[in-house]
């Protein structure tokens, strides 16, 4: 069965990783998808591939949300997908004490202003109907601290806020727009390859960096997307103002303490 057969969903940062993954399985549910990210390129080159739509979008631009408002006024489902860690383009510091305004800024300009100005349109595109689906990825980073990547924690425990007072919001005028957040931990996309490496030393780095998980292993872009296309479907509608970890049981025992 086809759960999502003729919705119209928007996923933000869809040109790999986890918003990749979820743009497939939609498409798979028998929706159909607007693919948005900023890397035009291999976003069209995504599209391509799955046969689906693609929009140019920076989440920190409220005229690029105008534009995509335009393009598709009434929506189903939307995924604010799109977040950077800070690292992108190197070491940087993001600790307390020596993180940069500027680089502080400029996680969250991303990670929680692309999700602001995502909850808004989207609000916007379902309020005529009354119904409709947010889903906003935070992070187990959004639910614990994390010393040297402050802003990057910061943002996703605010996206985990803003995804209840939207939910709340939008129950509160009477919509059945519902509002989750998802919180995946360790899941195997392209932004662990610096750190993984190739070679023969690479399943010895990826053991390490899963020591402290219980099930011993990272996560799947698909598991992610399987609990998207969940909160997506009509069989959770009675769910709104939810968090789902996918962290391999981490934060259900005490190593959920970074060092």
């Amino acid at each position: 069965m086809q759960r999502l057969k003729g919705q119209l969903c928007v996923v933000t940062g869809a040109a790999r990783g986890i918003g990749r993954a979820i743009a497939a399985r939609f498409l798979e549910e028998g929706a159909h998808v607007i693919l948005t990210d900023k890397d035009e390129a291999t976003g069209r080159q995504t599209a391509r591939e799955m046969d689906a739509r693609f929009i140019r979008l920076d989440v920190r631009d409220e005229a690029d949300w105008s534009q995509l408002a335009d393009a598709a006024p009434a929506i189903d489902v939307m995924v604010n997908n799109a977040g950077v860690t800070g690292f992108e383009g190197g070491p940087v510091a993001h600790d307390p004490l020596h993180a940069t305004l500027a680089d502080w800024r400029a996680v969250h300009a991303v990670n929680l202003d692309g999700t602001f100005l995502g909850c808004r349109y989207a609000i916007g595109a379902m309020r005529g109907r009354g119904i409709g689906s947010i889903i906003n990825i935070s992070s187990r980073s959004g639910l614990v601290g994390i010393p040297l990547a402050a802003a990057y924690a910061s943002s996703k425990a605010a996206i985990r806020n803003h995804s209840k007072s939207v939910a709340l919001y939008c129950a509160q005028q009477g919509w059945r727009i519902r509002c989750n957040s998802i919180h995946p931990a360790a899941i195997l996309t392209p932004m662990w390859e610096p750190m993984l490496g190739e070679g023969p030393e690479r399943a010895a780095r990826m053991a390490a960096l899963v020591a402290d998980t219980p099930l011993r292993r990272f996560g799947t872009v698909e598991e992610v997307a399987a609990i998207a296309a969940l909160l997506a479907a009509d069989e959770s509608a009675y769910i709104t103002g939810a968090e789902f970890s996918i962290d391999g049981g981490l934060l259900a025992g005490s190593a959920a303490s970074p060092g």
